[in-house]
């Protein structure tokens, strides 16, 4: 048996692996993209059959809804302001830490990575009225701000990570050219960070949009309702209309999966980067 055969055969078990998750993942997926072809009197006669005749007025109804792209505005609004502020302030956080040799630094950082196991359901109350007194409810703000707090341990964590594993010579190299701290890090580290950034972009835009408890928390008028909230409230109003949920379910997860499948490569390049650089 030569090498090849023998690495395929020890391979074998984590592609069966990787096709029955695939598989888990993806059936669910397909079967609301079909049922939302149907009628609700065709998914309750045949639920697992294809559409006969094929309803395409369940996607183009809810396409055609100004509703459903305001929604679509808003989370995208969202999620790319948390994402701008959790990066950026991430990144001198990280470096700070993974470049600076202060007192108590890794005390401080200990306590960035103490929120990751913080709930935002405990915070819910507190966090509740402080936004009121702040005069931030129903302020798309009032989510983007809490949303980039709670993302700052990861985030931080991810970044320093892979600062520290660039090479001293090079920040000594700046330094010899003319470069400060801040010269450094926006000339040369960040530079070299741009999967890591990719890395944590990509997270902080995919949980932003998937969040569902504190818009809810935050937005009483229907204005500023997100992709997550319009779910719901979809869901209510055509609860009889299963079909129709459907489609609005798949039409509300492409944004989210047209970005992860454009972003994945540099969503991976950047943790395997980050794990295996130096």
């Amino acid at each position: 048996m030569t090498v090849r055969h023998k690495t395929r055969g020890r391979n074998l078990p984590l592609h069966l692996l990787l096709i029955g998750v695939g598989t888990v993942m993806g059936v669910p997926l397909l079967y609301a993209v079909i049922s939302g072809f149907k009628s609700t009197d065709q998914l309750s006669r045949n639920p697992i059959g294809l559409p006969d005749p094929w309803v395409t007025g369940n996607y183009t109804d809810i396409l055609a809804s100004t509703d459903f792209w305001r929604l679509v505005g808003n989370s995208t609004l969202i999620a790319v302001g948390t994402t701008l502020l959790v990066v950026a302030a991430s990144a001198l956080a990280a470096f700070s830490f993974a470049r600076f040799a202060f007192r108590g630094r890794e005390v401080l950082f200990t306590v960035f990575t103490m929120g990751l196991m913080f709930p935002f359901a405990v915070a819910a109350l507190p966090l509740f009225l402080l936004l009121r007194s702040m005069d931030l409810l129903d302020n798309p703000l009032g989510v983007i701000l809490p949303q980039a707090a709670f993302g700052l341990p990861m985030t931080i964590i991810i970044l320093r990570g892979f600062f520290r594993q660039i090479p001293g010579e090079l920040e000594e190299a700046a330094t010899l050219d003319g470069c400060g701290p801040l010269g450094f890090f926006w000339r040369v580290l960040l530079p070299m960070a741009r999967p890591a950034l990719g890395t944590v972009s990509v997270l902080a835009v995919v949980t932003s949009w998937n969040n569902f408890f504190l818009p809810l928390l935050v937005f009483n008028e229907p204005t500023w309702w997100t992709i997550p909230i319009g779910v719901q409230q979809f869901q209510g109003q055509y609860s009889q209309d299963v079909a129709r949920v459907f489609a609005y379910l798949v039409l509300a997860m492409v944004p989210a999966l047209a970005f992860y499948s454009v972003a994945e490569r540099q969503l991976v390049g950047g943790l395997t980067a980050g794990a295996t650089k130096g």
